[in-house]
Formats: C-alpha cells, structure tokens, sequence
C-alpha cells in the first residue's frame, strides 16, 4: 500500500510541474483511490484489514463515482433544445422545490436542500426536467452553497440567453450540525439574479411570493 501512495505522490509532482492549476491534476487509478480509503481507515484508528471494512475502499470508490459524477457531465448539454412552439408563452416559468444533495468542499460533508429556478424565455423555453439536470451536475462535485447558486444561473443565462433568470437555494449543512458549532436546523440560503430579475425589485418580490405559495 505505502508503494502505491508514494506512486501516486511522485506521479502526482510530475504532471503537475509545467501545470496551470486551471488544468487540474492527474486523475489517479481506481487502485491507488482505494488505498487513500484504506490509508484513512488507518488513520482513523481502525483495521482496513478487518472483515468489515476489507471490502470499504472498493466500496468507497465506487459510491464516489456517483457522489461526484457530476465531474464527468456537460450542464450545457442538457440546455441546447430549446422549444419555440410555446404559443407566443413569455412569462415567467418557475421550477421550484428540486431536491438536491451536495458535498461541501471544505469537509467534504453533505449539505442538502432544494432549489428554486426561474426565468424569462426569449424566444423558446428548455425542457423541465433538463433544468432539475443542471442543479444535480453541479451539485455532483465538491461545492460551496454560494458557487452552486452562481453556476446554475450563470449556466442558464449562458445558454438560453433569458431576459432574466433567478435562483434560490435553501439548505442545511451537516458541517454545521455534525461538527463544529453543532447547530441543528439552521438553513442557509442563497440567491443570484440576472436581468429583469436583477434590475426590478418587483420582479425579485414576485418570485420570491411564488416560491413561497402554498407553505
């Protein structure tokens, strides 16, 4: 185990030494994860060895695949039909209540919640459940609560060009509740707007009430 850490260590300083840190790192092999897991087991004060846990790495790196597949998806992808047989349709569309589970990248604990979107199409609007897509990709990666709520708009505003776009976030963070201040039940939520949603308050109010209709 300790050979494969230390290859992973030096293949690691050698592909990062002419690296921008906007190209990333050197992805490391399925065996070489799986002995991180066993190293922080270790770590941990257990015995990586013990029947309960000698099938964990594999176990562990196979759940990251999914915790974290949003790395290997195109949120722009999931926006490039856009329907224009809407009927002349331009009010506001608003998916509210979308379900999400995120990891924060400070601890890489869950923070989970739900999002709120609205905009205004121009032109065309973009299949529903393309926009519930969009929050899962993003929030399938190591996160703040803060980015997540600026690449969702920033993706719609890039795509489907809407004359305004809003989001909301609202959730609870487990690095708040399971350690730290240990604060159950706070909420954090967050917002971003773009366009008409940006520049009229009265816009930001009427959203704010259709998030809320109905509680």
């Amino acid at each position: 185990m300790d050979g494969v850490v230390k290859s992973l260590s030096a293949r690691l300083a050698t592909a990062n030494a002419d690296k921008k840190p906007t190209q990333g790192v050197a992805r490391p092999t399925r065996e070489e994860a799986e002995a991180a897991v066993r190293t922080l087991i270790a770590w941990a004060g257990d015995d990586p060895d013990r029947e309960g846990l000698v099938d964990t790495p594999r176990r562990v790196v196979k759940a990251y695949e999914e915790l974290y597949g949003g790395y290997a998806q195109d949120p722009d992808a999931h926006l490039d039909r856009v329907f224009t047989e809407v009927g002349g349709y331009d009010d506001m569309v608003l998916l509210r209540d979308i379900p999400f589970f995120s990891h924060c990248e400070h601890h890489m604990v869950p923070f989970t919640g739900k999002a709120h979107i609205a905009y205004y199409p121009d032109g065309g609007v973009v299949g529903l459940s393309k926009l519930a897509r969009v929050v899962d990709i993003f929030a399938n990666r190591l996160q703040t609560q803060e980015t997540l709520t600026a690449q969702i708009l920033d993706a719609i505003d890039r795509r489907l060009q809407p004359r305004g776009a809003a989001v909301m976030i609202e959730a609870s963070h487990m690095c708040m509740s399971m350690r730290g201040v240990q604060k159950q039940g706070s909420q954090t939520i967050t917002t971003r707007f773009s366009g008409v949603f940006r520049d009229d308050p009265a816009e930001q109010a009427r959203f704010f009430s259709m998030v809320r209709a109905g509680r």
